[in-house]
């Protein structure tokens, strides 16, 4: 009878067991079908919605010089720097006094403009920020203990590249943080275009703002945005600098 008993017990916990693994495969069969339908669904789309970072280009111009206001512009300090473009004019607030002092003391012909220039203008309400970069370079028996001192004083990197070293120049780079503000083009722009030659490679200053977007991939790019000038902006002469830009910085 015991035995009996045990046999009983047996068959009946692997009856259970049985009705177990069917109902948790019957679950788990429904989920994996489910979550096919839900893959499925998800190929299937023909677009897709992802967040990423959008550069947007509001306007490129190309630099015709570089140069001061002729007189101080309202809100401006005295030391503020003019980008001269075939646009419009780009004042620069901060970072003027520094890029002044660059231009005025270095001997013009040594000195080369980074050819990609890029300002960022977070609101697009007029007013932009970037960096300015240039490059000195002469032979090296050219230098004197004054001109290492001004780099010195003036946060100039040894940047000297191969094609440098092959004809036995040294090259010093300088990096300047800038923000400034877009006003309409200068009222002397002809005279100063009949000053300087053409440029052998174009230099061209581009405007953009970025920010976080969630885009459906099937909608296409946007159309281009408009730069908008600082508000109440009035066109201004400008003295220019004896800097002609001939040449990018060699890499």
């Amino acid at each position: 009878m015991t035995q009996l008993n045990n046999t009983k017990n047996i068959y009946g916990n692997l009856k259970v067991s049985s009705i177990k693994s069917l109902v948790v495969g019957a679950s788990i069969a429904a989920l994996l079908a489910s979550s096919g339908c839900a893959t499925s669904s998800l190929l299937e789309s023909d677009s897709r919605v992802t967040t990423k970072t959008v550069k947007q280009v509001l306007s490129q111009d190309q630099i015709i010089a570089f140069g001061r206001p002729a007189i101080t512009l309202p809100d401006m300090p005295a030391s503020s720097m003019v980008i001269v473009g075939e646009k419009n004019s780009y004042v620069l607030s901060q970072g003027g006094r520094e890029m002044v002092t660059l231009l005025t003391n270095l001997t013009p012909k040594n000195i080369q403009v980074e050819n990609d220039m890029a300002f960022n203008v977070p609101n697009n309400d007029g007013y932009f920020q970037g960096d300015m970069k240039l490059s000195y370079a002469k032979l090296k028996d050219e230098f004197n203990r004054s001109d290492y001192q001004f780099f010195l004083q003036n946060g100039g990197q040894d940047c000297t590249s191969a094609s440098d070293q092959r004809i036995n120049a040294q090259r010093f780079c300088f990096t300047v943080p800038v923000k400034g503000a877009i006003y309409p083009q200068v009222t002397n722009l002809s005279m100063i275009q009949s000053k300087y030659q053409a440029l052998t490679k174009p230099y061209t200053v581009t405007f953009y703002s970025q920010s976080q977007q969630s885009e459906v991939t099937r909608s296409g790019k946007s159309g281009a945005e408009k730069l908008i000038l600082l508000p109440f902006a009035v066109a201004f002469d400008v003295i220019t600098f004896p800097v002609q830009l001939l040449d990018s910085v060699a890499n």
